[in-house]
């Protein structure tokens, strides 16, 4: 649903659906699905996340997964090489869907699959192809997700408190994207 956004919304996007990790995260729940078409958006500008399906639990028992489960273009790479992973995996895909904001498309999009999940798992992580049009403090936001070490990415509630999550709007602001949408 995205074609390029501004920062206004490409923040409001965010925020909401940080929100929503940070719950699931704190429950012990992966949603291992997080891209533009998981991402509803109400005609009055509200963010709700869905797709629910391949959500994983995790425990003190079990505190990693190691499934090959999601869609390609948003894997992040220790899901691709099928190393124990946790919830580091949906700041990643989430970090792909701001790319996807930006540059209208996830990284790689015009490769296949397979192609895709080979340069994410083995080449340094994507950047924006339209980097110029980016703040710096999105580029740093963007960052902090797309980090290669699991360890050393940022998690939902540490972006919440990200300076690019200031520039957050009302709901309304996502209004005009519903409206284009709707025309077509």
């Amino acid at each position: 649903f995205f074609n390029r956004l501004n920062e206004e919304q490409i923040a409001t996007v965010c925020e909401s659906v940080l929100q929503a990790l940070a719950y699931l995260h704190s429950q012990g729940v992966i949603h291992r699905d997080i891209k533009s078409d998981s991402i509803l958006l109400t005609l009055d500008g509200r963010i709700k996340l869905s797709d629910f399906g391949f959500c994983a639990q995790i425990s003190k028992d079990v505190p990693k997964r190691k499934s090959l489960v999601g869609t390609p273009y948003w894997m992040a790479p220790e899901v691709i090489a099928k190393t124990p992973y946790g919830t580091e995996v949906d700041i990643w895909s989430l970090g792909i869907m701001v790319i996807e904001m930006v540059d209208g498309e996830p990284p790689y999009f015009n490769e296949s699959p397979i192609h895709a999940m080979k340069r994410l798992r083995d080449s340094p992580p994507p950047k924006l192809k339209n980097a110029h049009k980016a703040s710096p403090v999105l580029r740093d936001f963007l960052e902090r997700m797309l980090t290669r070490e699991p360890q050393e990415r940022a998690t939902a509630s540490d972006l919440l408190d990200h300076p690019f999550l200031l520039q957050v709007g009302l709901p309304e602001c996502l209004v005009p994207l519903i409206q284009k949408y709707r025309k077509r």
